[in-house]
């Protein structure tokens, strides 16, 4: 069989095999269109309604709070042992810190120890020698030493009756204003007490141990303010002294434009050390309240 031949057979059977093809996709497509014309014109039927769902039940409610029968609610604000509750507790707490600045200043003896020792450093010629936060550190612990009796009296009547449920809050504060009314009336001049008692309008009261807390408080602190002033100023007598002996020494010698202040601050400084002024001082603010 020559090529020719050959090439003729072959494309005979490709001309066969294309239109076998071609036939083979027209009755699929047509099969395809007739299925899809069917679908179109069937009719879409409603249907059928869905029951309504049963109602879930509802929640048990959580205990409403204890009312009264005029329809006030009676919060409880102690615990089953009649002891104050945690949060209770917590408040106080929150509270004691927030005014704790007020009540230090204004009912123990840290305005007068440091008023003096404020005044000492002054009166040596040092302006930031000891720094604030020593003479504050120092003025806070010596307080606390001083009003520790104080202290321990309200942590023994009012705090720990509170906190074991023996005391009310009103009975607890009752019980810790006493010993600090004794400690500032035993501290506060009459003549203060009258001084706060006409401003208020008050009747003078019977005794010093009688005076309400609202004159009580003012009068011990101008009476504090007194008592620091006096020991301020008897503590700059005798630095002033070495003032004036430097200031006619340097003007005998004709040194006027020498500050004083820095020949006599080490005067004044060796004299504070020999005489070991800081236990002077502190002493002397001790002694000035075991009298009451």
């Amino acid at each position: 069989m020559t090529h020719s031949g050959i090439a003729r057979r072959a494309s005979r059977i490709a001309v066969v095999v294309l239109l076998a093809a071609v036939t083979v996709y027209a009755v699929l497509l047509l099969a395809s269109s007739a299925g899809h014309a069917a679908v179109l014109h069937t009719p879409l039927g409603p249907t059928d309604p869905v029951g309504p769902t049963a109602p879930t039940a509802p929640a048990t409610p959580s205990p409403a709070p204890t009312s009264t029968g005029s329809g006030t609610l009676n919060l409880q604000i102690n615990a089953p042992d009649n002891a104050p509750s945690s949060a209770v507790v917590t408040l106080i707490g929150i509270t004691l810190l927030s005014v704790a600045p007020a009540l230090l200043l204004m009912m123990t003896s840290f305005t007068k120890i440091f008023v003096v020792l404020s005044m000492t450093r002054n009166a040596l010629g040092l302006q930031s020698v000891p720094p604030n936060q020593v003479i504050a550190g120092l003025a806070l612990f010596l307080s606390l030493f001083i009003m520790w009796p104080v202290v321990s009296d309200i942590n023994t009547h009012a705090v720990q009756p509170y906190l074991n449920g023996h005391l009310d809050f009103g009975g607890a504060f009752n019980a810790a204003t006493g010993p600090l009314s004794k400690f500032m009336a035993a501290h506060t001049r009459q003549e203060d007490i009258a001084l706060m008692t006409r401003a208020a309008g008050l009747a003078n009261p019977a005794s010093p141990d009688a005076t309400p807390l609202q004159t009580l408080i003012p009068a011990f602190m101008i009476s504090e303010l007194r008592a620091a002033f006096i020991i301020g100023f008897v503590i700059f007598v005798p630095f002033l002294i070495i003032d004036l002996v430097v200031s006619a020494a340097l003007m005998s010698m004709g040194m006027m434009m020498l500050p004083p202040v820095m020949i006599s601050l080490p005067f004044k400084i060796l004299l504070f050390v020999l005489v070991d002024g800081w236990d002077l001082i502190i002493t002397s603010l001790i002694k000035s309240y075991q009298g009451g």
